[in-house]
């Protein structure tokens, strides 16, 4: 006992942190399976992504059955880890089988069903796979996680499309919070080989970033600057038209190139977003109505032009109320983060001061030139 009251603290600290880094290692094909999962046995084992490990069974014929062992690991803390099994690499239209350790320390497995994007499309105890006789197991041990379950298949499985995600929050009610990060790769079960998507993940990205920085620079900057142009700067007649014009066609130009990669995009996701999607091609009409207005446009002493007028004002109004609101339900939907919201958000703020301080010294240089007009001479 004498000798321990010599024990440096440092010593103390450093040897406390080594047991802690040892215990918190990551996951590898090295680490033995815990007991709970000695009926797993046999496993081919691969690092798949960051600190997640796959083993798999090869597909066995039992009794005409193709059936598929699993175990998923990982380091873990709090939350869930999930593997799905998709056709196209996608997420829409995948089943997965996902896993956590509840509040409670009771451990939970569940099949969901992803078909959408939205939180309320990932519905639980649905989904293609279908599950064995042998029960779907969860277990931690030694700060990893263990999902373990079996799949029958129809046929034996060849190269196959996995996600793979993880998320921070403990599912309540098996509703699943969004994923902190996600992979997708295609796995051969013949070979055990995998190459990843993540080159297809990051393209997708890009275009999405694409369609968005498009959309609101040309429906929700430009073409509300023209209008502004349009109806607060005529006193500098003809120069108000030009800049009109101008600025209008380009935000237009811009406009549809968002369009065009909204429509890629969509072909690549095949998102169900109705709702943008409609108010897009909404806007996108409006617009093509503007641009084909601009060339019937009556001349100033025709008798139809204040009825040109009134439609031109109208629908071009109609098509900014309906563009910016676009705008916002393109951020909620493609889940683009608080500096996007906050980013339009300013953007439509100063836009809409500019509007109310400009609206407010119109009326006033109206009101004075009514105020410092000569009253009429009586005959």
């Amino acid at each position: 006992m004498p000798a321990m009251a010599h024990v440096s603290p440092a010593f103390i600290f450093f040897a406390l942190a080594l047991v802690v880094v040892v215990g918190a290692q990551p996951d590898s094909c090295s680490s033995r399976l815990p007991a709970a999962l000695s009926n797993f046995t046999g496993l081919s084992c691969r690092p798949i992504w960051n600190n997640f490990v796959l083993r798999v069974w090869p597909m066995l014929t039992s009794s005409h059955e193709n059936v598929l062992s699993v175990v998923l690991s990982t380091t873990y803390t709090v939350g869930w880890i999930g593997m799905g099994f998709s056709m196209d690499g996608r997420m829409v239209g995948s089943s997965a089988m996902v896993g956590w350790m509840g509040k409670t320390g009771i451990p939970h497995i569940k099949q969901f069903y992803l078909r959408g994007q939205s939180a309320s499309d990932v519905v639980v105890d649905q989904g293609q796979l279908l599950s064995t006789a042998v029960a779907p197991r969860v277990v931690v041990h030694r700060a990893k996680i263990y999902l373990a379950f079996q799949l029958k298949f129809t046929a034996p499985l060849a190269q196959q499309h996995l996600l793979f995600a993880i998320g921070t929050s403990i599912p309540v009610h098996n509703h699943l919070k969004k994923h902190a990060d996600k992979t997708s790769i295609s796995f051969d079960f013949s070979t055990g080989g995998s190459s990843s998507s993540s080159s297809s993940s990051s393209r997708l990205y890009e275009l999405k970033r694409t369609h968005g920085v498009l959309a609101i620079f040309g429906w929700g900057v430009l073409a509300p600057i023209g209008a502004i142009v349009a109806r607060y700067c005529k006193r500098w007649d003809p120069l108000w038209y030009y800049l009109h014009a101008i600025i209008q066609f380009i935000g237009f130009m811009i406009g549809l190139a968002a369009v065009v990669a909204g429509k890629l995009l969509y072909d690549e996701l095949h998102a169900t977003v109705h709702s943008h999607r409609g108010i897009g091609i909404f806007v996108l009409v409006l617009a093509i109505l503007q641009v084909i207005a601009f060339f019937v446009r009556p001349d100033r002493d025709s008798k139809i032009r204040r009825y040109w007028n009134w439609y031109h004002h109208w629908v071009g109004r109609l098509a900014l109320f309906f563009a910016a609101v676009n705008i916002v339900v393109g951020i909620r939907v493609g889940d683009a983060g608080t500096s996007w919201k906050v980013g339009y958000g300013f953007n439509l703020a100063i836009l809409l001061i500019a509007s109310i301080v400009l609206e407010l010294l119109r009326w006033t240089g109206r009101s004075r030139e009514a105020v410092a007009a000569p009253p009429p001479q009586m005959q």
